[in-house]
């Protein structure tokens, strides 16, 4: 059934509406619940700078960044999956599937297991990324940057086949690591390959991390009119006057810096870069000009909720982000692949 399409600025306002909301909630909930009177009180506590602030300005004061650093972490997965599924003009593409996640993880694990503190992991999740990039290059350099027509029909498979050979490259790793890793590093390292937010408990991460997708968001938007163009193929592209090369390069590094952040926010957090951006071309179309904002918006939303529901649900227990997003992924993945 084809549902309806909205317009792209009322679909904004939505997802900007429900965001706030989602907000809203990772504030009051949790394993401690916070009325809404309290909160509000708890804001004019931190404005004001009082010196002994309420229980409820302390519970802001550690949610606020984890639900920044949520919102963040989901805008960069959806944002690097709405650019792939647009480069490989296949809508089955996430962040996963070129394996620059994979390298981020890999450096990650090897940081913990080593002992590093929580910048030497971030820096290491990056490098990790771009590791696994610069080997993407290498190995489909022709089919990445190819304006031949022949070439460019099948670069589309010829990327997705190098990106699962990474992908399987770095799940071996991540295996042998665990194999070998000292018991006390085992069950942090497990959790944070399954997603975990425990540790975004940083006013001045959280503010960086959302400045970060920001600003990629906004790289991707002054491409999106190109990207629109290039959905038929790059050599229509080139014709019309798209540098294809350039344009490529440029978000194929957004994506590769999008998913290497948020690995170093929350480790292995799945299917939000596949599951966001599909819903948003549902009801908005296929314009990037719209899609990227809104799928953004929407990876947020997704992320701080999963991550609201599990520290909620299980209190005192925390739940794993990574794996609740995967309870939404999975099904959402296999009906794309049963549809004609």
């Amino acid at each position: 059934m084809e549902l309806p399409r909205l317009p792209a600025a009322t679909a904004l306002r939505i997802l900007v509406a429900g965001a706030l909301l989602a907000l809203l909630a990772a504030l009051r909930f949790g394993s401690v619940g916070v009325s809404s009177g309290a909160l509000l009180q708890a804001l004019l506590d931190i404005v004001q700078g009082r010196d002994e602030p309420s229980l409820a300005a302390t519970l802001l004061a550690l949610r606020l960044p984890r639900a920044l650093t949520a919102m963040a972490v989901g805008g960069l997965l959806a944002l690097s999956g709405a650019l792939l599924q647009a480069l490989l003009r296949n809508p089955l593409a996430d962040p996963y599937v070129l394996g620059v996640s994979g390298g981020a993880s890999c450096a990650a694990m090897l940081a913990i297991a080593t002992g590093l503190g929580a910048a030497a992991i971030a820096l290491c999740a990056a490098g990790g990324a771009l590791a696994a990039l610069s080997l993407l290059f290498l190995l489909a350099h022709r089919a990445l940057f190819a304006r031949d027509a022949a070439l460019d029909q099948g670069r589309d498979s010829a990327i997705l086949l190098t990106g699962v050979m990474i992908a399987s490259l770095c799940a071996a790793a991540l295996s042998l690591a665990l194999a070998v890793a000292p018991d006390g590093k085992l069950r942090t390292m497990v959790f944070w390959l399954l997603g975990d937010l425990g540790g975004a408990v940083n006013p001045g991460m959280a503010g960086l991390a959302v400045a970060g997708w920001l600003l990629l968001l906004f790289i991707g938007q002054r491409d999106a009119g190109a990207l629109n163009l290039m959905l038929g193929g790059d050599l229509q592209a080139y014709t019309q006057g798209v540098p294809t090369t350039q344009v490529r390069r440029r978000l194929i590094a957004v994506t590769a810096l999008a998913t290497g952040t948020a690995v170093a926010l929350a480790g292995a957090v799945g299917f939000v870069g596949f599951v966001a951006p599909h819903l948003v071309r549902r009801f908005v179309g296929s314009n990037h000009r719209v899609v990227l904002p809104a799928a953004s918006l929407l990876g947020a939303i997704l992320v701080l909720l999963a991550d609201t529901i599990g520290r909620s649900i299980a209190a005192p227990l925390q739940l794993p982000v990574g794996a609740l997003t995967a309870l939404v992924g999975v099904p959402v993945f296999i009906w794309q692949l049963q549809r004609p």
